[in-house]
């Protein structure tokens, strides 16, 4: 079993029940999420052994949110227990024209006070097949920003492949400070995997006319852009997903990816066109399907597939996690996308 380690924050999520607004809101369904936990999860899920770095106030939420990542086989070794509280974010869900909200309540949580040496690196990456982390980490804070780099070079060190979602957060820091931290952080990763803003918002690199709000990708423009990354930073693979927002219910989705073995001239993923139940987390449940299929599959085209069918599926399941089996991706992978119902 190939050890994977993630580091980052998880997040009390309370969203409002259904499809109602905040304001309209009674109470709030309370579950857990972030970007690299909702990556651990789904790894974890496909069989990997998974393992989140990242630090929790001892109390009882804290508790909770381990306990939660533990329901799902996520190793908790080294998870840090300290600091006074648990990062919490609001989410309203859109239908049709109506936008999706998100409000952080995440200034001084526990993991951004997290000390650079507050675990043992060489010991998280001993015998570790691969190491993932994203933008919004090192957009919480200076001192995880510090962490995200010795991470990476404990992760290089111990020949761990290294990826990076580079997932911008407006409402975090801005496109100079993300890119000051980001550009220098590209050194130590080997796979790039971005979206329609973020090669822009993180590295500074624009998608040419691509207008996601319209719907309308400009896909040369996204295969000139992985070229200019995979030149510029010496990525082994650049990923891109490709998404077309027709509503705030209904969008396309497929992705591309360009490497060095079987995607060398670029590779467009099939297509889907998704009636979005929650498409918070569909980033992360893209990033840890490539991860399992470079892990796993016999070519880059078939692990560029597991990961947009396995991000299709997460946008039919309310929450951050992506909680469905290697099979079940295969399926649609394959072809079989009708829905029916299986008796």
């Amino acid at each position: 079993m190939k050890k994977v380690v993630t580091f980052g924050e998880i997040m009390l999520r309370l969203t409002s029940p259904g499809f109602t607004r905040f304001v309209q809101a009674q109470q709030f369904d309370a579950t857990y999420g972030g970007g690299e936990a909702n990556v651990a999860v789904a790894l974890s899920n496909y069989g990997l052994e998974s393992y989140f770095v990242s630090r929790l106030p001892k109390h009882e939420i804290g508790q909770s949110a381990v306990n939660h990542l533990r329901r799902y086989g996520v190793k908790d070794d080294f998870i840090v227990r300290d600091g006074d509280r648990v990062g919490i974010y609001f989410l309203e869900t859109g239908a049709s024209q109506r936008a999706s909200k998100v409000i952080y309540d995440r200034a001084n949580s526990a993991v951004s006070q997290m000390e650079a040496n507050a675990v043992d690196w060489d010991a998280v990456f001993a015998n570790a097949a691969w190491f993932h982390w994203t933008g919004i980490t090192p957009a919480i804070g200076e001192k995880p920003r510090l962490a995200v780099i010795a991470a990476c070079k404990a992760a290089k060190a111990a020949g761990a492949t290294i990826s990076c979602d580079l997932n911008f957060r407006k409402k975090l820091w801005t496109e100079a400070e993300a890119q000051a931290t980001m550009q220098p952080l590209m050194e130590y990763v080997d796979v790039c995997i971005a979206n329609e803003e973020d090669a822009e918002k993180s590295l500074g690199l624009k998608a040419g006319t691509t207008d996601v709000d319209a719907a309308e990708l400009d896909e040369a423009a996204y295969y000139q852009v992985a070229k200019e990354l995979k030149k510029k930073y010496d990525f082994n693979t650049v990923a891109i997903t490709l998404r077309e927002s027709f509503s705030a219910s209904d969008n396309g989705w497929s992705a591309m990816l360009l490497d060095e073995k079987d995607c060398s001239d670029g590779y467009r993923s099939k297509r889907y066109e998704i009636r979005l139940v929650d498409r918070v987390g569909g980033g992360d449940s893209f990033a840890s399907g490539l991860i399992y299929g470079l892990l796993s599959k016999p070519n880059t085209k078939e692990a560029l597939e597991f990961a947009v069918a396995a991000s299709c599926l997460k946008q039919t399941i309310p929450g951050d996690f992506n909680l469905v089996s290697v099979e079940e991706v295969d399926k649609l992978a394959k072809g079989s996308g009708s829905g029916r119902v299986e008796r």
